[in-house]
């Protein structure tokens, strides 16, 4: 294969490209352990700072407004996080194909698990005022920074690590990572739960975030002892790392990068709206216990990380299109009647609904994309593709979907009818963008042309 990262001349066909490199079975498990671990850390954090935000946060930083004012400012500080990752997948896409994902992995687990431990360490707007949200809006920023590499990062390494027919299920480890993620931080909450509420809100909540630090040095060990996946190590033998992956992207991969984009903004609002926003919904609107809040985001999850490798695994016995397309479909009609269900207080339609929400929103459509997006890329330029694609679509998505639910909400005096139709036409828009995607099922990575173009 040429070392040039040049399209070839016209007229002229490109060298017919090595069979993949494979990796031996115990580097599989060490990328396999490592991207569950780190998107484990991720997830954490993540759902611990979505639940504070619907449970303590808008008293804790944001007390000198009305209730519903607070939950919106709360919310808003959580979506800065999501603003931060496209930046932060920008900055570590420059490098992620050029010195390879193990470094940025190790890089981006330091930044998340550090920010979540100095939130757990702020002061709170009555010991300092307007400050400590600052604070908390700037720490939320570097969590989100960090983040903006690490599912896409985990996802490349195990989709080009894994052996033909077997990148479904095995990139899908990340996403069981992250359901184990959403159900550590349950299980941290239902714990501090059990205290008085006085010591919740004094120091109880710090623990919540202080205890990240036992998930960051667990990932911290795997990841030291990871080795580079051998799609990025023939690259580098053959010296075609690129130079400037991002601008290759925008110059040779839009086509691939905007189909990711659009195909996962659907999935990324719906997924935030069941893990965060309705938590709130829950609370404020239906009046459920918070203590059964927790609970139920436990059940789920658990339930979301099989839904993740199940899928993933479906996958690569039909084809990521077919798979991904029925998730798709079924979250187009599912809002209306979750909403229906919530309304009703049953303890278990609610669960119901938080599963269904999990199995195929949270985890089971995350676990195809994860082989998905990274096949749907050549050699220059994929951790850059499947970066950008998926973290500009985080923020047009998840980051600002329980802002837009809580808006819709408030706007329409507490009806549901208007977030359901925001949940259906932007899982449509997914929906859509999935028909006009190619099929990649065990495509050879080490093409330098991306799917669709040289199939």
């Amino acid at each position: 294969m040429s070392h040039d990262t040049a399209h070839p001349a016209p007229g002229t066909e490109p060298p017919a490209p090595p069979a993949q490199p494979e990796a031996d079975p115990r580097a599989i498990r060490r990328a396999a352990w490592a991207g569950f671990v780190g998107t484990t850390l991720e997830q954490y954090d993540f759902v611990i700072y979505g639940t504070a935000s619907a449970l303590v946060f808008s008293q804790l930083f944001f007390p000198n407004v009305s209730p519903a004012a607070g939950i919106l400012a709360s919310f808003s500080a959580y979506a800065v996080g999501f603003a931060a990752r496209p930046l932060g997948g920008l900055f570590f896409s420059r490098y992620g194909d050029r010195l390879g994902r193990k470094w940025i992995l190790v890089a981006t687990l330091m930044l998340m698990g550090g920010s979540t431990l100095l939130i757990g360490l702020l002061p709170t707007y009555q010991q300092i005022g307007i400050a400590a949200p600052v604070l908390l809006v700037a720490c939320r920023f570097l969590q989100g920074f960090g983040a903006g590499a690490e599912q896409s990062g985990g996802a490349t390494l195990l989709t080009e690590t894994a052996r033909t027919g077997r990148r479904g299920r095995l990139a899908s480890v990340v996403m069981i990572g992250a359901a184990l993620g959403t159900a550590l931080g349950a299980v941290a909450w239902i714990l501090v739960q059990l205290l008085p509420d006085e010591q919740v809100m004094s120091w109880g909540w710090r623990l919540v975030f202080l205890s990240s630090i036992l998930v960051t040095v667990a990932a911290m060990v795997i990841r030291r002892k990871l080795n580079e996946s051998p799609v990025f190590e023939e690259l580098k033998e053959q010296r075609r790392a690129p130079a400037t992956p991002v601008r290759d992207v925008f110059r040779h991969g839009r086509r691939p990068m905007l189909l990711v984009l659009f195909m996962n903004v659907g999935i990324s609002a719906q997924s935030y709206t069941y893990q965060v926003f309705m938590a709130s919904y829950l609370i404020t609107v239906v009046g459920t216990d918070p203590d059964l809040v927790p609970k139920v985001l436990l059940i789920g999850a658990l339930c979301g990380g099989v839904a993740a490798f199940g899928f993933g695994a479906l996958s690569d016995r039909f084809g990521r299109r077919p798979v991904y397309t029925l998730i798709l479909s079924a979250l187009v009609v599912l809002p209306a009647p979750s909403f229906v269900a919530l309304n009703t207080g049953s303890t278990l339609a609610i669960v119901v609904v938080i599963i269904l929400g999990f199995v195929l929103a949270g985890q089971g459509a995350v676990g195809v994309q994860m082989s998905y997006f990274p096949e749907m890329f050549g050699t220059r330029y994929r951790y850059a593709g499947v970066t950008l694609g998926r973290e500009f679509s985080s923020v047009v998505g998840g980051g600002v979907a329980p802002l837009i639910c809580t808006a819709l909400l408030t706007a329409f005096s507490e009806s549901w009818v208007p977030v359901a139709v925001y949940m259906m036409l932007v899982m449509a828009v997914s929906l859509v963008a999935t028909r006009m995607a190619p099929e990649t099922r065990d495509r050879d990575l080490t093409t330098v042309e991306d799917a669709g173009v040289s199939r």
